[in-house]
Order: structure tokens, then sequence, then C-alpha cells
């Protein structure tokens, strides 16, 4: 039964269409170039000039956060909607098919699950190569088991239905069954968990970025710009303040976003 949108919802669509407009104008316009060093002008401290002061190599802070914003979104929302899309069609064709498929998907998402995510992402670079598709396609993995776990039990709850019962006894096909009888059921769940894994998937991007394990110089992200700022913490905190913040708002912003979506619909 649908309810008024709470505050949830309301404050995550505020801060994500502040963190979306910030991302957006970065692709047409930046106060500074992102990677220019100006040695004369190093550390310097929030003002007019630099919004947000400058870094180690004197390049503008705010247009990195800028820069780096739009790459780790662009990350995070291609993990997603990868993640999303293989783990609902696995997810849906198992609850529905039951028996020994579905125990031997559910098996493998559990050994999927318990592989640890860092230890993954080092395999894959040990395999591929140290770059945003390996850290991409690493997160991607790491996050399909729990589309499928929430698809499945989506269908679990639906499948046995009368009006599922009604479309075999007409012979509708399996597949039309699905995808189109089923899952447009299903859909408010899977938004709702779409929109709270993208905080997650921002939240893991920093981290493996932090680790060097995401996107590589000179392309700035936030994880990386937190890495490469805490070594001068004391003696200029906006460079490390300044990617901290935008992480933390972001993954509130989607968490906000995804919850708000799931007590309207709950």
């Amino acid at each position: 039964m649908k309810t008024a949108w709470g505050t949830d919802f309301k404050i995550g669509a505020v801060l994500t269409a502040l963190i979306g407009g910030m991302v957006l104008v970065s692709l047409f316009y930046l106060p500074y170039d992102y990677n220019g060093m100006d040695s004369g002008n190093r550390f310097l401290p929030p003002g007019l000039k630099h919004l947000l002061g400058t870094d180690n190599f004197g390049r503008d802070v705010f247009s990195r956060i800028m820069t780096g914003g739009k790459y780790t979104l662009l990350t995070a929302l291609i993990t997603v909607a990868g993640s999303a899309a293989l783990g609902s069609a696995l997810g849906l064709v198992s609850g529905y098919a039951g028996g020994f498929l579905d125990e031997i998907v559910m098996r493998l998402m559990d050994a999927l699950s318990a592989f640890p995510g860092i230890l993954l992402a080092l395999v894959m670079v040990a395999l591929l190569n140290n770059g945003e598709a390996t850290l991409i396609l690493a997160l991607l993995i790491l996050f399909i088991p729990s589309f499928v776990r929430i698809m499945r039990s989506g269908m679990l709850q639906y499948k046995h239905r009368d009006f599922v019962k009604t479309a075999e006894l007409w012979g509708v096909s399996h597949i039309r069954i699905i995808f189109v009888h089923i899952m447009p059921n299903i859909l408010p769940s899977l938004l709702s968990a779409s929109i709270l894994g993208l905080s997650n998937a921002i939240l893991a991007e920093a981290t493996m970025s932090y680790l060097g394990l995401g996107i590589q110089p000179p392309v700035p992200s936030w994880g990386r710009m937190l890495s490469e700022s805490q070594n001068f913490l004391f003696n200029a905190p906006w460079c490390v303040l300044a990617p901290g913040i935008m992480i933390m708002l972001t993954v509130l912003a989607f968490h906000y976003l995804g919850e708000g979506i799931r007590q309207r619909y709950a």
C-alpha cells in the first residue's frame, strides 16, 4: 500500500539533486583544470579564488572534487546496473524453477558472498590490470548475490498466486510469466535495492581507490584524494575533508533515497 513520501526520501532527493547537479555542471565547466599544477599556490586555504583551497601540487580541490564525482558516480552506476540486471535474471529464473537449479544457484551465491571483496579485487588486478574497468568488474561480481536473493524472494512470494496459475492454465510461456506477469510486482523492491546499492558501490569504490586498486592518476577520485592527502591532514585539512565529506554526503543521499522508496512501497 502506497503512503506519502517520507522525510527520508525528501532528504535523499535534495542531496542527490545537489550532487547530481554538481556532476552535471562538471561535464561542461570546471573553475580550473583539475590536473593543473601551480607550485606558487600550494596549500592555499578555502577562499573566494579557490572555494575548497588547493592541494600539495597547487591543484584546485573543488575542480578535482567535481571531476572525481563524475568518475565515482559512473563507476557506481555501471556496477549497480550490471549486477542488478544479471542478479535479477538469475534470481527470477532460480526462484521460478526451484529444485536442483535453485539449490545450485543459491550455494554459488553463498560462496560468492563469503569471498572477501578486497581479495577478489586483488585477484582481478593480478589477472587483468589495475584500473577502473577491473574495479567495476570486481564490484559487479560482488554485488550480484544481493540482487539474486531479492529477486528470488520476490519470485517465491508471487509464483503461487492465482494470476500466475491462471496464466499457466492459459498456456502462457514461462519466460512471459516471469518477466511480464511477476517481475512488475517486484520492481519497487528492485528499485529500492538498486538505489541503496549505489551507496554501497560508492563506498566500495572509494575504499578500493584509497587502497590504490581503483581509478588511477591523473584522473581524480574521492578515495584516491583521501589517500594522497592523509600525509598533510593537520597542515591542510581541507584536502582531506573535501573528498571525505563528499563521500559521506553521497552515500547518505542514496541511502535516504532508497530507504524512502522502500518505505513508500512497503
